[in-house]
Order: C-alpha cells, then structure tokens, then sequence
C-alpha cells in the first residue's frame, strides 16, 4: 500500500501539475472570458449569494485563493463586480497565464505566489475573499479557513464555487463508464480515428491522479466555515443533467483523434451543455438536495467588529 502524500508534497504536486497544465488550460476546460464567461461567473455568484447580480454589492478589495488563469476574477472585473483585484496561486505558471489573459482584456490585477495557508497579507484587508475549484486541492483546510477570515474585512463575504461533492462525484463516475463502453461505436458513427498515445503520456497525466486531496460533504464546508468563526453560512449545489452530459461527451471525445471530432458535434456537446446547465438552475438546483450536484458553492460572511 502506497504511504499518503504529505501536505508538503501535495502542495508540491499541485504546483507542478499546475505549472505544466497552465498554458492548455483554458482550452481543456472550456474556459471563456466573453459574454459566455461573464454569465457563467456572474450567475455562479448570484447562485452562491441568493440574489440578483443587480442587487450584489461591489466589492471594492478582492482576494482569489488559486485563482488559476483568471476565470473568475477577470469576469467579475468584466461584470463590474469587483474594483480592486488580488490573485493567488501556489502556481507561477497560472500566474503567468493569468497576467497574460488580463492583459489581453485590458484589466489590472495585482498577482501573488502565495500558500492558502500562510496568505501574505494584513489582518482584515479585503471585502471579498473567492476560489473557484481550489478548496479540495488544499491539504490543511482548517489552517486555510482560518487564514481565509483573517483577511476578510468585518462585514466582507467569503465565496467558492466549483468544489466537488462527493456523492455527486460518484454518480459523475456513471456517464464516464457509459462513454468509455460505448466509444468504439461513437467514433466509428463519426469515422474518427482512436486517439493516439502521447509519447510519454500527456505532461501532466502522471499528476493529475493525486492533485485532488478532498470531496466534500455540504455539512463538512459548512463546519469548517463555522469553526472558522464565519457567519450566515450557506451552502448549495449546482450542476446534475448538464454534469452527466458534460462528461458523457469529454469522455468520448478524449477517445478519439482530436482533428476528427467533427464542428457540428462540438458545437451540439457545447450548447447541450448550456441548455441542461440553465435546466439544472431553474428546475432542480431548489428542489433536490445539494449532496447529489456535482459541484457545491459555499458562501458565509464576517461578523462587523463590536
């Protein structure tokens, strides 16, 4: 039996699976800094607050914890939801990525190499303290929580979305057995060669097995806020139809020779995607409880100093 990993040597996987996935990132995950990337962001926040993006505050200091290349900060600076923008990443490869990205878009964003458990700031400095997809990566979660509300502004709100649900998690396992069964038959229909072995696997295949430390339970983030001494804590899912889709479809495709996965095909997995997303939102997100979503978004408050 193999020993677990240290927390040091999480915290070195992760940077080094980070630095090499950096620069095909945003195109292995669909991520979009147009009118698509603003709406996704900004409807995440308003699914993780319960409100209206109109009726959201503006926050004038955020801080992303492994903000990546950018995602969720350089689409809240886009939407005007944020004024003055931080960003960390243990990763000075995404940092690169991201800098380059906000160029690109015209916006200023202060970046930082930083551990979520040892943040290099004052006590108190920011309204806004975010992650999207960072928390299950970190291997000492009490430690960061309490590093995360030490910044955080009385009053501020702290929020992260994209953290996976570990039952979620495992009905995702369904659709990804269903697309590794049913592959040969799909590229045969689309006359799609298999997918070629890379020489050496892909640069970062051999660590992604190990970057993923944690799959969360909705009353686990909820205690770790609480004892964190955060208030109004909440805590919801989001993405079922469009989840099973997604990966029914990213399975099957990562079968096949990439230049022979017809347009017309990714356009159909890209905008059925859309559509179940905005199903899951209006139909079941309310209703059905937030242990069965793939995704769980966390949201709590900093009590105002007496």
């Amino acid at each position: 039996m193999t020993a677990p990993l240290t927390p040091e040597e999480i915290r070195d996987v992760n940077t080094r699976y980070h630095d090499v996935a950096a620069d095909h990132y945003d195109a292995k995950w669909g991520i979009d800094f147009g009118d698509i990337g603003l709406e996704q962001v900004t409807a995440k926040v308003r699914k993780a607050l319960g409100g209206r993006v109109g009726e959201l505050p503006i926050y004038e200091r955020s801080l992303e914890i492994g903000a990546g290349t950018g995602y969720f900060t350089l689409n809240l600076l886009r939407a005007g939801l944020i004024e003055r923008a931080t960003c960390t990443d243990i990763s000075p490869g995404m940092l690169a990525t991201l800098g380059t990205n906000a160029k690109r878009l015209g916006l200023q964003v202060e970046t930082e190499s930083a551990d979520a458990e040892r943040l290099p700031f004052e006590d108190e400095s920011f309204d806004l303290v975010l992650g999207h997809a960072v928390l299950h990566h970190l291997p000492d979660l009490p430690t960061a929580f309490a590093e995360l509300a030490r910044v955080l502004a009385p009053g501020g709100t702290l929020l992260f979305a994209g953290e996976p649900s570990r039952y979620g998690d495992r009905l995702a396992r369904v659709p990804k057995r269903f697309a590794g069964t049913v592959a040969p038959l799909w590229r045969a229909a689309l006359r799609a060669r298999p997918a070629p072995p890379a020489e050496g696997g892909a640069p970062d295949a051999a660590l992604e097995g190990v970057v993923d430390v944690h799959a969360f339970a909705p009353g686990e983030l909820r205690e770790l806020a609480q004892r964190a001494g955060l208030q109004q804590v909440r805590v919801c899912g989001e993405e079922l139809t469009a989840n099973w889709f997604g990966w029914t479809n990213r399975t099957l495709e990562a079968t096949a020779e990439p230049t022979d996965v017809p347009w017309a095909w990714r356009q159909y997995a890209y905008r059925g995607y859309l559509v179940l997303q905005e199903l899951d939102r209006r139909l079941l997100e309310s209703r059905l409880p937030a242990a069965i979503f793939y995704n769980l978004m966390l949201s709590a408050r900093k009590g105002l100093s007496r």
